[in-house]
């Protein structure tokens, strides 16, 4: 009974913040550091690339820095994507830290709007994942353009994504808490 009090303590902690990390939106910076917003080095490192190797959620916020003299955040339709038409955006965003929060699932487009920079690769298409539904009817999300002929990327691992229950750190703090008892 001396063990069992204080390794239901543990857990109880551990699920609490595991669960309250898991339901808070996320800041994320595009590219993964600051001044990424740019036309990129190489073909083979585009920030199409660094999405790709990541997952979204919905309520995350994406976050971009850039110098607002030169450059600028579009949201534009998939087919302005594919064309880099700067002309008529969704959102138009140039204070040089733009902050962009993901309200729905589905695919979200995004190109600079400096002439010729989208051209030359500065433009991301970004994937949200789906909500989980505990029971019920499922939810739609509205699209804003038919359907992609390409698949959404798998699901990668990514560090922001918090703790998970059976995870290796899980299981190690649960032993730590037999240990200490």
């Amino acid at each position: 009974m001396r063990i069992i009090v204080p390794v239901l303590t543990l857990v109880f902690l551990l699920l609490t913040t595991v669960s309250h990390a898991a339901s808070k939106p996320r800041m994320i910076l595009v590219g993964g550091y600051v001044g990424s917003w740019k036309v990129p080095d190489s073909p083979s490192n585009t920030l199409n690339h660094w999405a790709e190797a990541n997952r979204f959620k919905v309520g995350d916020v994406l976050v971009w820095t850039y110098d607002a003299k030169t450059d600028s955040v579009l949201q534009v339709t998939k087919e302005d994507y594919d064309r880099c038409n700067t002309t008529k955006p969704l959102k138009q965003f140039n204070d040089g830290d733009t902050k962009f929060k993901l309200n729905n699932s589905g695919a979200f487009f995004f190109i600079s709007g400096a002439s010729n920079n989208c051209v030359k690769g500065e433009k991301i298409h970004v994937v949200v994942l789906a909500e989980r539904n505990s029971g019920g009817s499922p939810k739609v999300s509205p699209v804003s353009s038919p359907p992609a002929s390409t698949h959404a990327p798998a699901p990668a691992p990514n560090a922001a994504v918090g703790l998970k229950v059976g995870s290796g750190l899980f299981l190690t703090a649960v032993a730590i808490g037999l240990a200490m008892a």
